[in-house]
């Protein structure tokens, strides 16, 4: 059997969304090919654990065995000769969708499989210059590369796979499951990431524990967020009735207790079938230092998600919602998540970048060089992004603790100062580019602590609000003073 000769597979296995037949699980071929029996004799004695987890799959009862899915032909850039067959290592999303082309085509749309464009990003110059050096030598890489980069940035977003004499993989490059992996056939993704090999199972992807992996730590902390959250309570708590392993898993009918973030991001409504593409149900971009409108992203990056406008995004989120939560509820929180992203901007991410872009003529010209660099990267990167990703998903202690408060704090405590510094450097400079660049930057930073929203920093604020404020005070010494 040849790697082309398996359309017939996707009429066989794929049921269309929505069609929650358990007869579904029937459909497959006959019969194990001779090639996969051949490669089973071998790799249970060889790699037990993964024929075990094989024989738990879906693939397993749809005698879909290892054959099937590494089968390659000769002249592929990946494929070697094992055992008098032409197989590859690598199963790419292409080498899935000959059965599952609906799920690989929304994949392929998504922001997911775009994963390794961070590389040559600022975050990866961050980990190969800044933190890394040169130091893995590897076939594919005479010259070095950083291992920072390797085993960090490139697990989670993906490597670009290279391949070597023989259809071996370069150890910088593989083993490798980042989301958006380059991979020898041109295809970006890797559907393991999520639906982890030999098992693929459904409910381990639908498990908030299989988002963690990539989406936690100081800049993106999705998944200790929905710990926090009384989504992640509700659904500790109530694990055993959550049905995870549904073959069709809607919410309102196979399970109520809680959600998770396939739940929310991918997995089917009442209203919706599952979808692959991670940002049909968001409406706001949280990751650049301002946050946009996810079909701007999506044009940007050439997907067509461009069509797809942010109100539509949400309506889908809000069908979601509407299976725990009546409309009222719904709409009010998104009225208090927009109202967070507009004090985010107004208050620190607009002022920050006027102030950082008229700082620049008088920054050393590499980045990361200057403290101040360090201080707006953080500020944004991560705190300005915890506070939004914390409101999206209803956690407190990120919106505010680690999200506003730390944004506040750098923001006048570190990178005013910090600008005021360069200012006084500057200022009586011989140079009159950098006098009049100093000039410039001392008057904004004026402007900007003049602003409603600042003044309290000069202590400037209305008497009326102060007064205000004092009474508060003395209302809560009454409550809590005893």
């Amino acid at each position: 059997m040849k790697r082309t000769d398996f359309a017939l597979l996707a009429y066989l296995l794929v049921l269309p969304v929505g069609l929650p037949s358990a007869a579904a699980q029937t459909w497959g071929l006959a019969e194990l090919s001779k090639e996969s029996i051949a490669c089973i004799d071998c790799h249970k004695r060889e790699n037990p654990a993964i024929y075990q987890q094989w024989g738990r799959s879906k693939h397993y009862r749809a005698n879909i065995g290892c054959y099937e899915c590494h089968a390659a032909q000769e002249g592929e850039p990946d494929a070697f000769k094992h055992e008098g067959q032409w197989i590859a290592t690598i199963v790419s999303p292409k080498d899935c969708a000959r059965c599952h082309a609906r799920e690989a085509k929304e994949f392929s749309d998504s922001h997911h499989s775009k994963g390794a464009r961070i590389l040559g990003s600022l975050d990866n110059t961050l980990a190969e210059i800044v933190e890394g050096n040169r130091g893995m030598v590897t076939p594919a890489f005479q010259e070095g590369v950083a291992a920072s980069a390797v085993l960090g940035c490139w697990q989670c977003h993906g490597s670009e796979i290279k391949v070597l004499p023989g259809g071996r993989l370069d150890p910088a490059t593989w083993p490798n499951t980042g989301i958006g992996r380059i991979n020898p056939d041109g295809s970006e993704g890797s559907c393991s990431a999520c639906h982890s090999r030999h098992a693929f199972s459904a409910e381990q992807a639908r498990h908030p524990d299989n988002c963690g992996k990539c989406h936690m730590g100081p800049d993106h902390p999705q998944k200790e967020i929905y710990e926090e959250s009384k989504h992640g309570v509700a659904f500790r708590a109530n694990i055993p009735r959550m049905n995870m392993d549904s073959p069709k898993w809607i919410v309102g009918e196979d399970y109520s207790a809680a959600p998770t973030c396939a739940t929310c991001h991918t997995s089917a409504t009442r209203n919706q079938p599952v979808n692959h593409d991670v940002g049909l149900r968001i409406s706001w971009n949280n990751r650049p230092e301002l946050s946009i409108r996810p079909e701007i992203s999506d044009k940007k990056m050439g997907l067509p998600g461009a069509e797809i406008g942010w109100e539509k995004r949400r309506a889908n989120m809000k069908d979601v919602c509407s299976n725990c939560h009546e409309q009222q509820w719904v709409d009010n929180f998104y009225i208090q998540y927009d109202a967070l992203i507009d004090l985010y901007h107004k208050k620190f991410a607009e002022p920050g970048l006027e102030l950082m872009k008229l700082a620049k003529p008088l920054l050393k010209p590499v980045q990361f060089t200057n403290k101040v660099d360090w201080v707006w990267y953080e500020l944004w990167h991560h705190e300005g992004r915890r506070a939004r990703h914390g409101a999206s998903m209803m956690g407190p202690d990120y919106t505010h603790w680690h999200g506003t408060y730390e944004v506040a704090k750098h923001f006048y405590a570190k990178l005013i100062p910090d600008l005021e510094e360069l200012v006084e450097k500057h200022k009586g400079a011989s140079d009159a580019d950098k006098a009049a660049a100093a000039k410039a930057l001392a008057e904004k930073i004026d402007e900007v602590l003049n602003a409603p929203d600042h003044r309290w920093y000069l202590n400037k604020m209305d008497p009326a609000e102060v007064e205000k404020r004092k009474q508060q005070m003395e209302e809560f010494k009454k409550r809590y003073g005893q």
